[in-house]
């Protein structure tokens, strides 16, 4: 899977935490049962397995109440299920985290939005026309640690992030510093806030705001402002550490080896590779729990979450959130993030701009040989349409 599976779908330090015996065995969430009224839920996820990822499982809140679900298969070779309790690895839906903690030191008056991030960054001689806004929106112009595709066809190399160059290096350790390092050391896109592009770059910046602004951790600081509040017991911001809390659906990337296609579990691999942008393991009650108090201002003041939702036209990105009408199936507007790791996993998590009505899931690619990325974007809209529309079926939602 892409480094960036939300990319895809919509167009495309080391700190490590103790994790002691208690929070791996007590992390996740009671098992929630399976309600046979939603089987066009059902039939929704299976698309997914249909169109040949290994497992899915989802969680959906409205006003119906809460409704879980999986389908495919929690490893290879075997029956079970993926848990619909589970622990996955989110992928760039750690962005909105990141996002949020800027957003409360600005709302703390620790940090302003336009505010150079030089004079913050000071290590980093970064241009100073370079501000936390861009960071947030994508607007700064940095290259891309994890690598840049150009207009012209041309892609020129970032850290390990795909094929056999990834898998050999998947359990490597990364600083956080030295990822935005490497992208300071390649030109700029673009200059700074003329135009849009996404790149981890921004987002591991960002996290390092947080700690620099508040004198903590990231994952301390995540612990205090979100998960601590908001009682998600099931989410970890890993560091260096390359397992998952129990239970867990495993992940498995198929890359090419010379002539020969490969097929291997990744659901162990280092996620410092992502500092702030794209590291975070979590569950679809948690998620839930987050976006639907993101998204009724339990953790931000009306004005800062309007700024965060307000889109740059290009791609409908606000401050580490997409806005999307799903028109022409439905005249709806949604709010969301997805996301993966390079490899193995991909997480959704939607809402409706009040927090009332979520979905939150988690896809694993498995031994088909498929594209994740277009499978995932032939299965999204049927399943968006299913849930926000009121109906079923792969009737096209616009990007």
């Amino acid at each position: 899977m892409t480094v960036d599976l939300v990319i895809k779908s919509l167009a495309k330090r080391t700190t490590v935490i103790a994790l002691t015996a208690t929070l791996v065995a007590g992390a996740s969430a009671p098992a929630t049962a399976h309600p046979p009224q939603r089987p066009d839920y059902q039939a929704a996820i299976q698309a997914f397995v249909d169109a040949g990822f290994a497992g899915m499982h989802m969680r959906v809140h409205d006003e119906r109440g809460e409704w879980a679900g999986s389908a495919g298969v929690r490893r290879l070779g075997t029956a079970a299920k993926p848990p619909v309790n589970g622990h996955f690895r989110i992928g760039s839906t750690t962005k909105t985290f990141t996002a949020t903690m800027v957003l409360q030191l600005v709302n703390e008056g620790r940090i302003g939005l336009d505010d150079p991030v030089a004079d913050h960054l000071t290590r980093f001689g970064l241009d100073r026309r370079i501000t936390v806004r861009m960071l947030l929106q994508h607007t700064s112009g940095l290259f891309n640690y994890t690598g840049e595709f150009y207009p012209d066809g041309t892609f020129v190399p970032g850290v390990p992030a795909g094929g056999k160059d990834w898998v050999d290096h998947r359990l490597r350790t990364y600083q956080p510093d030295e990822l935005v390092r490497l992208a300071l050391a390649k030109p700029a896109r673009y200059a700074p806030g003329t135009t849009f592009h996404y790149t981890n770059t921004n987002y591991t910046l960002a996290g390092l705001l947080v700690e620099q602004v508040s004198g903590h951790s990231y994952a301390e600081e995540l612990r205090r402002r979100i998960l601590r509040p908001l009682e998600l017991r099931g989410t970890v911001a890993p560091g260096a550490w390359s397992g998952l809390p129990a239970p867990y659906a495993h992940g498995y990337y198929r890359y090419q080896d010379a002539s020969e296609w490969r097929t291997i579990d990744v659901t162990r691999q280092n996620p410092s590779l992502l500092f702030a942008a794209g590291d975070m393991i979590s569950t679809t009650e948690d998620l839930h729990r987050f976006f639907s108090a993101l998204m009724s201002g339990k953790l931000l003041p009306a004005s800062l979450l309007a700024e965060m939702r307000t889109p740059n036209p290009v791609l409908g990105y606000g401050l580490g959130v997409f806005v999307q009408n799903l028109s022409p199936a439905c005249d709806v507007t949604v709010i969301h993030h997805n996301g993966s790791p390079p490899g193995g996993y991909g997480a959704l998590m939607y809402s409706t701009p009040d927090g009332r009505k979520t979905l939150t899931a988690s896809v694993t690619t498995g031994d088909a040989a498929i594209d994740p990325g277009t499978a995932f974007n032939r299965s999204l809209p049927g399943l968006l349409r299913t849930v926000f529309c009121g109906g079923s079926g792969p009737r096209g939602i616009s990007r």
